[in-house]
């Protein structure tokens, strides 16, 4: 059974319009250096992981409360065990979510069409020529676009999410993003955060004031149905 290694008993943002809670799953194929779970992805066997048994005892204490569980990483979609986590979830007849970089459409789209997923949320790191720049990892891009499709695609509710980082992920980069996602329901800006950075160097880095954000949301916004702001 999949290792838990981080649980967040309430997440309200993960998993908007129901009360969640948020599972972490460990590992991750990209290295973002300014990706703020440094430990989860490259130094996982330090946390301690959560027994399967305590975690089902949890959403048990938690039945006719608790709406919906988002799944989150790392990147989830590495673990090989996944369904079954997923499985356990819709049989207690939670709402799934989960949170991908979009490097596994084959896993993403068996999910989607089991019927274990009901929401998605897709990391969008960068334009298409800049993702290995920016993730700082070898990058197969069809397999970017292949995701992209499927949530397209898919009646699965979705959301494509772009952290954007001063001297590395900017305003040129939305634009490029937008155009490339042109006609998705609904895309999000995520503020970076400086805390806890995979590479050190990034913690030094100031975000972006929430005016400069904001115009990168208006840029967007004709693109698609919905641009949301997280984190200013």
């Amino acid at each position: 059974m999949v290792e838990i290694k981080g649980l967040e008993k309430f997440a309200p943002k993960d998993f908007p319009g129901h009360i969640s809670s948020t599972v972490f799953l460990a590992g991750c194929n990209f290295r973002c250096p300014y990706c703020h779970n440094a430990d989860l992805v490259v130094r996982p066997e330090t946390l301690a992981g959560i027994p399967m048994d305590f975690f089902l005892a949890y959403l048990d204490s938690r039945k006719g409360w608790l709406e919906a569980v988002c799944v989150t990483g790392g990147e989830p979609l590495r673990e090989p065990e996944l369904e079954d986590l997923l499985t356990v979830l819709k049989g207690r007849d939670l709402l799934v979510k989960i949170d991908t970089n979009g490097s596994f459409p084959d896993k993403l789209e068996g999910l989607i069409r089991a019927g274990l997923v009901d929401w998605v949320a897709m990391d969008v790191k960068a334009p298409i020529h800049r993702y290995a720049e920016v993730t700082r990892s070898k990058v197969n891009a069809e397999t970017i676009e292949r995701s992209i499709q499927i949530l397209r695609d898919s009646r699965v509710s979705s959301v494509f999410r772009t952290t954007v980082v001063p001297g590395l992920v900017g305003e040129d980069d939305v634009l490029r993003i937008a155009r490339w996602l042109k006609g998705a329901r609904i895309y999000q800006l995520q503020q970076f955060s400086p805390v806890g950075t995979l590479d050190p160097d990034f913690g030094k880095v100031a975000p972006d004031k929430p005016e400069v954000i904001r115009r990168m949301a208006e840029i967007a916004g004709p693109y698609f149905d919905e641009v949301r702001i997280e984190g200013i």
